[in-house]
């Protein structure tokens, strides 16, 4: 009943730098800002799945939540928002889980610069019973616009998500049995630790578990923590002299684990993100 990840969001505490940056970045516009609930938003959607800022603004008790969840956890990744096509049938699943989902609620979004309105139904399960990450699951009734490209190099789309845990047995259980994703990969590696890799539409939630953390009962019961992002690029060497003459502090490009790829780590203007481009080795035009 997922049928992808329809959004991730990301928490800073200044929304037009965060913007401005992330424009840069995917070399696309904002494609969606708006206002309300305690939060000002700004929204990049790309061809499988929207980044969204968010930002406290106001001085309300939503807003008071945004600027508490700064504080506690500082910039970064902050939940993931899982699609799907039948909200309902998904409410009774998670629940039957044991995932403990607050009532489906309707939600309506107007942008500020067209006026243009977004409608969709929303729930949410309880924090504690997804291992520490915030997971959000909506249905929508249309599709969000795409963020326009700015120049060649632009940001295609994300290529996986990842989640750091310290139990791999129960994140495994969480995401492929309970969530229902596809497990496409199992690995283990002296040097990088083990990987899990669970499809979710046409992108990629990566698990990952360090080695040399012994499975005592204090450490497996540490909460998941988000690491970070990777994002899909056509032609890395066009994108790499675009945010190099930009400004943004980038990596050489080197070659990747997955044979045939290349990537590079971004370590600048991402709101606290630690973030990977990664061009495929069949690589998707743009």
């Amino acid at each position: 009943m997922i049928t992808g990840l329809d959004h991730v969001v990301v928490l800073t505490s200044d929304i037009t730098a965060a913007a401005a940056a992330y424009e840069t970045l995917f070399a696309r516009r904002p494609a969606w800002r708006n206002s309300g609930d305690g939060a000002d938003r700004v929204l990049f959607t790309l061809d499988n799945t929207t980044l969204e800022l968010m930002a406290p603004r106001g001085e309300d008790e939503a807003a008071q939540r945004v600027r508490n969840a700064l504080v506690t956890q500082g910039e970064g990744l902050a939940s993931l928002c899982f699609r799907s096509n039948d909200i309902g049938k998904l409410h009774r699943r998670l629940d039957r889980l044991t995932l403990k989902p607050e009532p489906v609620a309707e939600v309506e979004s107007r942008d500020e610069a067209s006026g243009a309105t977004l409608s969709w139904k929303r729930t949410r399960a309880a924090t504690e019973a997804t291992r520490g990450i915030r997971m959000f699951f909506l249905e929508r009734e249309k599709e969000r616009p795409l963020s326009v490209r700015m120049s060649p190099g632009s940001i295609t789309a994300m290529d996986h998500v990842v989640v750091a845990t310290a139990d791999p047995e129960r994140a495994a259980a969480l995401y492929g049995a309970r969530l229902g994703l596809d497990m496409a990969l199992d690995r283990s590696h002296p040097d990088w630790g083990r990987l899990m890799f669970f499809r979710c539409g046409d992108l990629i939630v990566e698990v990952t578990h360090r080695p040399g953390k012994e499975k005592s009962s204090s450490n497996a019961e540490a909460p998941d923590r988000l690491r970070g992002i990777c994002w899909r690029v056509a032609d890395i060497d066009a994108t790499h002299a675009r945010l190099v003459a930009a400004g943004v502090d980038v990596s050489e490009v080197r070659t990747g684990r997955k044979p045939g790829t290349r990537v590079m780590t971004v370590r600048s203007g991402t709101s606290g993100v630690p973030t990977l481009l990664v061009q495929p080795s069949q690589g998707k035009g743009e």
